[in-house]
């Protein structure tokens, strides 16, 4: 049953203990409110004013599991807090594990720093979780995709359009660490997870994953300096370092290009096309 109450005060605590710069927002000259406003929590809950409002004075419909899962990250909660909303609002938190997409309020606070360089937060089957403006400029909005196709594995394998952002000299290599990563992941979690049923698929569907599976490789690692093709700038050269959440089994990947670099110089062109495209 749902604690209307306990939740309209937990969301309301949790809202004035974070500030704009604690969530990547700019904190203005004018601000009297203590912490953040709700249509800036409701904004980066992807969800409208009036239905959050609704929530912390009491009312409005109980928040399905999505909607649960969104204010959560949106306020930066911990894995302890998420759960303990879940409770409030009347559901049994998902199970903790490597399964669960809740971002550690540490990663998206290192993310939120990140709005002029390329970086994503992925788990372990490359579904990415959020993505930087630039991430965005750079790849696409790879938050969009659903089912099995969130994974960059998964899509490398069964939708061509998925290899166009990579130099053609990369994809053989990117085909054999694809299947040698999936491997080790069912290996690692067991014929019950979800590593193990995206491989049924895609020995299903694809020939190619077939193949590369069948030969047992493992430990190809990824390359440090990723070649990347984009359709409005061209060939890229970016160092990709990675921050990982043992928690969660999430990544941060970040792209960098040498300072002075034909790549670095592009990356700012880069930058200057992505904020056109969102304005």
């Amino acid at each position: 049953m749902i604690d209307r109450t306990g939740l309209a005060e937990f969301l309301r605590n949790r809202r004035e203990a974070l500030q704009p710069e604690d969530v990547g927002l700019p904190r203005g000259q004018r601000r009297r409110t203590n912490g953040l406003r709700r249509e800036e929590v409701a904004s980066l809950c992807h969800m409208s004013t009036d239905y959050y409002s609704r929530l912390e004075r009491e009312r409005g419909p109980q928040p399905s599991h999505r909607m649960l899962a969104a204010i959560a990250q949106g306020l930066h909660l911990s894995i302890d807090e998420h759960d303990h909303l879940f409770r409030l609002a009347g559901h049994s938190p998902p199970p903790r594990g490597t399964s669960n997409e809740h971002i550690s309020p540490g990663l998206l606070r290192v993310l939120d720093r990140l709005a002029d360089t390329p970086a994503e937060i992925v788990t372990e089957l490359g579904e990415t979780l959020r993505q930087s403006p630039m991430g965005v400029a750079l790849t696409g909005d790879t938050t969009r995709y659903a089912g099995p196709a969130r994974s960059a594995g998964y899509r490398w394998f069964t939708d061509p359009a998925a290899r166009r952002f990579h130099a053609p000299a990369e994809h053989a290599f990117l085909t054999r660490m694809y299947a040698a990563g999936l491997r080790e992941l069912v290996t690692l979690r067991g014929p019950d997870s979800r590593a193990a049923r995206l491989t049924e698929l895609l020995l299903a569907r694809s020939e190619e994953f077939r193949r590369v599976w069948n030969d047992h490789e493992i430990g190809v690692r990824p390359h440090e300096v990723k070649h990347f093709v984009h359709p409005e700038v061209g060939a890229l050269e970016l160092n990709c370092q990675r921050l990982v959440d043992p928690g969660q089994a999430h990544s941060l990947m970040v792209y960098t290009a040498v300072p002075g670099s034909e790549s670095h110089e592009k990356l700012q062109v880069l930058s200057v096309i992505g904020t056109q495209k969102l304005r």
